[in-house]
């Protein structure tokens, strides 16, 4: 690994864009080639190339580069209980997790590939009600310590949390309560995005792992919430 090392490439995104018209398993399988060559192989490659960077920042999250079941997500999509039955995902995601997230629910740290959408992000998506309700309760009990995680200069200004809000204050929670609109959240997941240019150029791994570095304070607050080594 060199410090000009590049993964992704403009026919990464030719491909993605190309299986987004035309999303069906003949195209696939007469693609699967391109797919291998410019978005599987690439993104594994960066993946085991952040292993050792990851591990600088937490000896508990791993950067998993096999082929099934490691970071990279499956470009097939489980459309068993989805109204959408188009079977590959446009986009090319690797989520770099806790080492016991089989155990109980983990903040992982995120790349999302995508034409026009590439993001880099870590925390809690989705979380189940008695995750949330953990959540919440450790805020509330450590307010300090969750205001240096993300009420920073540095923090703000380059992040956003990501996903939807309860309209109202949640159940036994004051509405007038100085971290109100942190309470309402249904994820606790942060990031930013980046242009293609940036993807498929030797920036993307410093600037992963750049991000990473910052967003690790967010994610030790919900280790610790979620009783989880950082």
């Amino acid at each position: 690994m060199s410090k000009t090392e590049t993964y992704f490439s403009p026919a990464t995104f030719r491909f993605l864009r190309a299986l987004a018209r035309n999303n069906n398993r003949t195209w696939f399988k007469a693609h699967q080639a391109e797919y291998e060559r410019d978005v599987r192989e690439p993104y594994l490659r960066l993946i085991g190339d952040l292993q050792s960077p990851l591990a600088k920042i937490s000896t508990h999250f791993r950067a998993d580069p096999r082929k099934v079941g490691g970071s990279l997500f499956r470009i097939q999509r489980d459309v068993r209980f989805a109204g959408d039955k188009q079977p590959y995902k446009t986009w090319a995601g690797a989520r770099f997790f806790h080492e016991r997230r089989r155990e109980r629910p983990s903040p992982s740290f995120y790349l999302h590939i995508a034409p026009g959408d590439c993001f880099v992000g870590a925390g809690i998506w989705h979380p189940e009600s008695p995750t949330l309700k953990k959540l919440r309760e450790f805020i509330v009990d450590n307010p300090a310590a969750w205001k240096r995680a993300v009420y920073s200069k540095a923090f703000r200004e380059r992040y956003e949390f990501w996903g939807d809000s309860l309209a109202r204050a949640p159940q036994g929670y004051a509405l007038d309560h100085e971290l109100i609109e942190d309470l309402k959240r249904k994820n606790y997941a942060a990031g930013c995005g980046f242009d293609d240019k940036l993807a498929c150029s030797a920036e993307l791994r410093p600037f992963v792992i750049e991000n990473f570095k910052r967003l690790a304070p967010l994610v030790d607050y919900l280790c610790a919430a979620l009783e989880l080594e950082f």
